[in-house]
């Protein structure tokens, strides 16, 4: 029986699907420089890591797309990215690197390294991160802009749950005895009048009584 239990479970384990699969991709940048257009082909990773509601997404490239005629000083380079958004969710996610720890040489391909962002999902679904539009910023200005020119596949598929994206219902109120809802704020207009009506009737009917109730006076 033990050796059938494990037989029936072990499949059905093995067959849960992953929450994110990461996939390398080589990316052909098109990039338009300072010095001219440059070509340049580099592996892209896309990883997903949750923190509380978000993710934490970090974007890696294995080799440099682009060089400068000048030396960059350190601290002068920063890149930045899109990553398209596909599947359950459209938009961009924007990531971004930190300044060059160290001078760059001229004519030495510019490592772009590790860029990281934050994706927000907003409903449950599968959605796919695919690199997208990437800019190399130094000294000053935007000194290169690449684009993928081959129509890369997403590096990252990512599985979101546990968010259903409806607004949360309001509790009912609770009943009074019989089954009747308390009523709360002012009358409505309806109910107003309807009660206006009353008070005005029993008013007359009350007057009514009065006047036929009222003693005759005694004959002379």
């Amino acid at each position: 029986m033990l050796t059938a239990a494990v037989a029936v479970w072990t499949p059905a384990g093995l067959a849960a699907a992953p929450a994110a699969h990461a996939e390398v991709v080589d990316v052909r940048y098109a990039c338009e420089t300072k010095i001219g257009d440059r070509t340049a082909v580099s592996p892209v990773d896309i990883t997903a890591e949750k923190k509380g509601d978000a993710y934490a997404i970090t974007m890696t490239f294995d080799k440099g797309v682009s060089d400068s005629p000048v030396e960059l000083p350190k601290g002068v380079m920063t890149p930045r990215a899109d990553l398209v958004l596909g599947g359950d969710d459209q938009g961009t996610v924007k990531v971004e690197g930190v300044p060059n720890a160290a001078a760059i040489p001229a004519f030495t391909p510019i490592r772009i390294g590790t860029l990281t962002g934050t994706y927000t999902p907003r409903a449950d679904g599968t959605v796919t991160f695919t690199a997208g539009l990437l800019t190399v910023h130094a000294l000053g200005m935007d000194a290169a802009v690449c684009t993928p020119a081959n129509k890369p596949g997403p590096s990252l598929t990512l599985t979101v749950t546990g968010l259903s994206g409806d607004e949360p219902t309001p509790a009912p109120e609770a009943a009074l005895p019989g089954g009747e809802l308390p009523r709360t704020g002012g009358l409505s207009t309806t109910t107003a009048l309807a009660t206006l009506g009353g008070t005005v009737l029993l008013g007359g009917v009350g007057a009514l009584l009065w006047l036929t109730r009222r003693p005759r006076p005694a004959r002379p």
